[in-house]
């Protein structure tokens, strides 16, 4: 998922801030309006009773709100209209627009933040906005913090067999029936992005790879990931896949794919741009 070029972050609401987009949460869930496709509220705020809402910036010039409603308003005045309905982040991939899943992805992030510093790890004082809104500071102590983003590898292995491009797909317990990706796994204390990536390729699969390539990164809010995608070739040993972790594990031809993540993951981009590139060369 990528933020629109037009999408300017803020933490404060800008001085002219009138109608604009209202990212409402009940727990997880974003409120869209219903219709042949899902849209957000816009304009007036959502008809629901809001906790509290905070501006994360502006998306072609409108402002944008952060918001946790309160659902069972939802149900009692929108909801037997018809009219509104919360869903969760990835019931909404490919159905609303990918910037608009970006923006949700960044107001639950920045409400999931709030919603758990509102008090003080070290003294236990109340926390209040500090740096602009950025950072939450102890009124008692002093503490401050920000929020905190997990580093995820993600790996796409590749191997060469009689003149011909495989891919090595896995899946794991929670995958969609039949769908396989890209290796992923987070990156632990003291660790670099590059022993994340051969290590967890080595638990997960048993195999080991070269010189890793890098391809891009996403932030993925689920909850605060920030994913990192590399390609490396397979340079020894077979698949073993770890228990609990990986369901199966294969070799796939560039022409005979299993069922893929959606179009706005990296995971997808990943697999797809290797395969075209691989197809070219194989050609």
């Amino acid at each position: 998922m990528q933020l629109s070029s037009s999408f300017v972050p803020l933490w404060s609401a800008p001085e002219d801030a009138g109608e604009g987009y209202w990212l409402v949460f009940s727990g997880r869930d974003l409120l869209v309006l219903n219709g042949p496709e899902p849209v957000l509220p816009s304009g007036e705020a959502a008809p629901v009773r809001i906790d509290r809402a905070r501006c994360i910036g502006t998306l072609d010039g409108k402002p944008c709100w952060a918001a946790y409603g309160v659902e069972v308003e939802v149900g009692a005045e929108a909801g037997a209209a018809g009219k509104h309905e919360w869903l969760g982040l990835r019931a909404l991939f490919e159905r609303l627009p990918e910037a608009h899943v970006a923006l949700a992805g960044r107001a639950l992030q920045v409400l999931d933040f709030e919603r758990l510093h509102r008090f003080c790890g070290v003294c236990g004082g109340r926390m209040e906005s500090s740096d602009m809104g950025r950072g939450r500071a102890c009124a008692n102590c002093g503490e401050v913090v920000y929020p905190r983003i997990a580093p995820a590898m993600m790996v796409l292995v590749t191997r060469r067999v009689e003149g011909r491009h495989e891919l090595l797909l896995a899946r794991g317990p929670r995958f969609q029936t039949g769908m396989y990706s890209a290796l992923a796994g987070f990156v632990e204390p003291g660790e670099s992005l590059e022993d994340c990536v051969r290590r967890e390729t080595r638990e997960e699969v048993g195999v080991e790879v070269g010189p890793l390539h890098y391809f891009g990164s996403q932030n993925w809010p689920f909850p605060h990931s920030l994913m990192v995608a590399f390609v490396a070739e397979w340079t020894g040993g077979k698949i073993v896949c770890q228990e609990d972790e990986i369901e199966d594990a294969r070799w796939f031809a560039l022409d005979a794919l299993p069922l893929l993540p959606t179009s706005l993951s990296i995971a997808r981009r990943l697999i797809d741009s290797t395969v075209e590139e691989l197809s070219r060369r194989q050609g």
